[in-house]
């Protein structure tokens, strides 16, 4: 390692320094050129204090706070490495993701990614107006059908081209800071799905479904916990997270290490998944603690650990499912299995880029509303600095994978789940004209729905708390305050000015009207 001196800092040598004894402390004489010196310089200030010093001419200053008894003390200069700046290592959809410098990242626009094709299992309970999921039913003749519904469709075929031009629209909705904050629901939220699951004049379901970079639980239990907080019914048929494509991975690798979440949640989506082997980091530290030395593994955590020897076990990729629960820990492994032969641990490749393991991440936000009046790091920001540590111990970059917003291969997903949904909700399997995508963060929602063809529209209720319009990334369809005031200007632009966002049971059900001769369609 190399030394350094003295005057390599501004101090002055040996040879220019004189002390006092140490019973003389406030008497040490020092050269009259001294950078320490103690008469007032040009501003008339004193620089003889070491607690109130201010620039000196060798630069920044490290101050050491001192007590009474300390004679020996020197400044340390605050020096910039070379090796913070950080933006050689980045790759461009992480340095800036903007529409104005088109990403080249491995997996930007273009690229393909699998994704699965298959159909889940339809829920219809799940979509169903409150209250009439048991309907009655009579052996021999049909169920017993509401008398909301029968209204509903006598309205529906009254107004024809409002209903054409409802099916021929969609909604895709972020979720963290459009529709809740955290577990904490945004009023507007629940208004605006109980109006798209039919509380309109034509009592009519307008598609929607919901893309969020959010993750770490399996679809169901993330559906059902956003069930209760919105008060409306979603179903996994219309949810898409964020490792929701991911999926298709498990066609491909036998062994995975899968990363984030808390406790051993993403193991559990990774089995559903059909993924056969997974590791999780725990698994490993369990194996062999002194892989992370600076975690303090819990009896719990250690109960529900899978060890076994890894050094006789080739990973073939990792998954990062979640944002980490423990940097250190998941970076330091992370990094190992990156550096390895083919994914064995314990062994360092001679080439770092021919025997290294793919790693995909599921979404690649930089920032994450929630419950904190300031947005907090997402994985987007564990995904940088992973970059960045990689870059300076290989030299090479990292060549990675990013599904989420806003990569392709969720848009194109999506499109697989907005055709399903509607021939579940209408029987028309196709993706409407007009689909909107409401979101709150211009770098992933706005730019990723721009870039598809998509109508955007930008939210004040989380990430974007800006101008008219975010600089970089745009929304096409413009800026709301909440998603209340974007989804209604959609609904106006499509089906008209005129377009009632409340069902009138009153309006339309005769056995309610004062005069008898009122009809079942008037509204």
């Amino acid at each position: 390692m190399s030394g350094f001196k003295e005057v390599d800092f501004g101090m002055p040598s040996p040879k220019q320094r004189v002390h006092t004894p140490p019973d003389s402390p406030d008497k040490t004489t020092r050269p009259k050129d001294s950078p320490l010196d103690t008469k007032k310089d040009s501003l008339g200030e004193n620089r003889g204090s070491i607690r109130h010093r201010r620039l000196g001419s060798w630069g920044n200053m490290v101050p050491i706070e001192t007590s009474p008894g300390s004679h020996n003390t020197i400044e340390v200069p605050a020096l910039r490495s070379p090796d913070a700046d950080t933006s050689p290592y980045m790759h461009n959809l992480s340095l800036s993701p903007s529409m104005r410098e088109r990403r080249v990242s491995r997996n930007s626009f273009g690229a393909a990614l699998p994704i699965p094709k298959s159909k889940r299992q339809s829920r219809l309970s799940s979509v169903t107006f409150p209250g009439i999921q048991d309907v009655l039913k009579r052996p021999g003749m049909p169920p017993i059908q509401p008398t909301r519904e029968i209204l509903a469709s006598q309205v529906q075929d009254v107004y024809a081209e409002k209903v054409k031009a409802a099916k021929n629209m969609a909604f895709v909705f972020d979720i963290d800071g459009v529709l809740v904050h955290g577990d904490r629901l945004i009023p507007e939220g629940k208004r605006v799905l109980d109006m798209l699951n039919g509380d309109n004049q034509l009592g009519i379901r307008i598609p929607h479904i919901f893309l969020t970079n959010g993750s770490g639980k399996p679809e169901l239990a993330r559906t059902e916990q956003l069930s209760k907080i919105l008060q409306n019914p979603i179903s996994t048929e219309q949810f898409i997270q964020s490792h929701t494509p991911m999926r298709a991975l498990a066609e491909y690798y036998n062994t995975v290490l899968v990363v984030g979440g808390e406790g051993t949640r993403c193991r559990e989506v990774a089995e559903q998944y059909g993924f056969k082997d997974i590791i999780v980091p725990n698994d490993i530290v369990a194996w062999d603690p002194s892989i992370a030395p600076y975690r303090v593994f819990t009896e719990e955590e250690r109960a529900a650990a899978r060890p076994r020897d890894f050094s006789k076990i080739n990973i073939d990729a990792i998954m990062v499912f979640s944002d980490s629960r423990d940097y250190a820990t998941d970076m330091q492994i992370i990094v190992d299995l990156l550096r390895s032969e083919n994914g064995r641990l314990g062994t360092i490749a001679k080439d770092p880029v021919s025997q290294r393991i793919p790693i995909y991440f599921s979404q690649g936000d930089m920032l994450c509303p929630t419950e904190h009046p300031i947005p907090r790091m997402s994985q987007g920001a564990f995904r940088i600095g992973l970059e960045a540590m990689y870059k300076a111990l290989t030299g090479v970059e990292l060549e990675r994978v990013v599904y989420g917003k806003p990569e392709l291969a969720t848009y194109k997903y999506a499109d697989e789940v907005i055709a399903s949904w509607m021939d579940i909700l209408h029987g028309e399997e196709r993706v409407p004209e007009n689909v909107y995508m409401i979101g709150d963060n211009p770098a992933s929602d706005i730019i990723g729905g721009n870039m598809y063809g998509w109508n955007t529209c930008l939210v004040r209720t989380g990430v974007f708390q800006g101008g008219e319009n975010d600089p970089e990334n745009p929304a096409s369809f413009g800026v709301f305050a909440n998603v209340w005031e974007a989804v209604t200007a959609a609904c106006r632009k499509e089906l008209g000015d005129d377009f009632v966002f409340k069902w009138d049971d009153k309006g339309v059900n005769p056995v309610l009207h004062d005069s008898a001769a009122a009809s079942a369609i008037e509204v």
